[in-house]
């Protein structure tokens, strides 16, 4: 099963950083290019422990629909988020937070297995992967973004 394993510092507070990464409009704002857009659950704010939201975007050339459960979360520590229903076989991706002196540390474990076999395996090692990765640290980005500067209050 790959494993996607990210660390971002991010010049801001945990509690922040914390609530940009759960919520659901910073979400749209970080995979814009996809043309993301939750379309049912919780639609907008922040998504908390057993709520779903199903999101829906153009990604490698098809449009995709998926729907994901938060399954843990200690606020401010850690949360995690694992496909309901989607295109993998399964998906789980672990957010943790940890604070330092001058901001937060995020850490994102993002693991995910595929359909179709050694197909699907020959997917994961060309392109998948790495596509997935790209999309993270996009995402990664924004919230850094959002969180270092005042954008923050337009999304919380």
């Amino acid at each position: 099963m790959p494993v996607i394993h990210l660390t971002t510092f991010i010049k801001a507070p945990r509690q922040r950083v914390f609530d940009l990464s759960r919520s659901i409009t910073m979400h749209a704002v970080s995979m814009k290019h996809t043309n993301e857009k939750a379309i049912k659950g919780v639609i907008s704010g922040l998504i908390n422990l057993n709520e779903t939201v199903t999101w829906q975007a153009k990604l490698l050339f098809k449009q995709r629909i998926m729907e994901v459960r938060i399954t843990e979360m200690k606020p401010f520590e850690n949360f995690t988020d694992e496909m309901v229903k989607g295109d993998f076989k399964s998906m789980k991706h672990e957010h943790h937070f940890k604070e330092i002196e001058n901001g937060t540390i995020m850490i994102d474990l993002f693991s995910f297995k595929t359909p179709y076999g050694w197909w699907g395996k020959v997917a994961n090692f060309i392109f998948l992967k790495q596509y997935l990765q790209k999309l993270l640290e996009t995402r990664n980005a924004a919230i850094k973004l959002y969180a270092e500067t005042n954008q923050w209050k337009h999304v919380l």
